[in-house]
């Protein structure tokens, strides 16, 4: 069932520094519950539609036509995940926020923890805050087993530094260092944008937090939409792996010196 948004006299206060980034790609009806159970638990929220097809960018700026603490980002055409990311945090960072919290917009990323994953980054400022994803038995196995595969490069390429796992896109970021590293690059648009972000804001210094998070995949029967492409999306993760890994054997001194120089030095 979805879950129902909390009466406007219950609504959250609106923060200052932290918000919850959505960005969306034909998501389906399913957007609406999503965008409801985010508003319910945080305010505020924005959407980054990214090119969206499907009309949900008309059902969304309705929502947000009702609701001061929505708000609807659109960019003409699809630029891929990363992209609308990017877009939202730069965005974001002009009106003086300093944290985002990616939730995808399809339903799966468990909502009602979005007060608990932003009070862990309110109490560490400077940390990313990395949700671990606890699957159901619906979870796609292929899925499952791949991702152990790029949580294994992702450590190895920041020597243990403690991603709990490199594909869950339920985070908080900081957005200074996150648009930092995006800037400094023409990667981490598309599939590739979560995995990259964890090791690249690794290699600058960003601890991570780990927090376990439920995720949820629907079946077309549900309302579940998925933009997966198994060859197509394995290829980006493998090339981003192999970029990262060389990037790894470059800067392999220096997180050697970070990881285990005496301690007070």
């Amino acid at each position: 069932m979805p879950e129902a948004a909390a009466p406007a006299s219950s609504a959250p206060a609106a923060s200052r520094t932290h918000l919850v980034l959505i960005p969306s790609y034909n998501p389906g009806p399913k957007v609406r519950d999503t965008v409801a159970a985010a508003r319910a638990r945080w305010n505020p929220v924005w959407v980054v539609i990214d090119g969206s097809t499907d009309g949900s960018a008309a059902w969304l700026q309705d929502m947000a036509a009702q609701d001061e603490g929505l708000r609807v980002l659109a960019l003409p055409a699809n630029q891929g995940k990363g992209a609308a990311v990017l877009h939202g945090i730069e965005q974001a960072a002009r009106e003086g926020f300093t944290h985002a919290l990616t939730l995808d917009s399809d339903g799966q990323h468990p909502a009602h923890l979005i007060p608990a994953f932003m009070q862990a980054s309110q109490a560490r400022p400077d940390a990313m805050v990395l949700g671990v994803p606890q699957f159901g038995a619906e979870a796609p196995r292929i899925r499952v087993l791949g991702r152990k595969i790029s949580n294994g490069w992702a450590n190895l390429e920041t020597l243990g530094a403690g991603i709990g796992d490199s594909l869950f896109g339920f985070r908080v970021y900081p957005i200074a260092p996150l648009a930092r590293v995006m800037r400094g690059q023409r990667f981490m648009r598309r599939f590739d944008f979560d995995p990259e972000a964890a090791v690249r804001l690794a290699w600058a210094g960003v601890p991570a937090i780990n927090l376990p998070a439920p995720v949820r995949y629907f079946t077309p029967e549900e309302g579940g939409v998925s933009h997966f492409k198994y060859l197509r999306d394995n290829a980006l993760l493998t090339w981003m792996h192999t970029r990262l890994f060389l990037g790894f054997a470059l800067r392999l001194p220096r997180l050697a010196w970070r990881r285990w120089r005496p301690a007070g030095r």
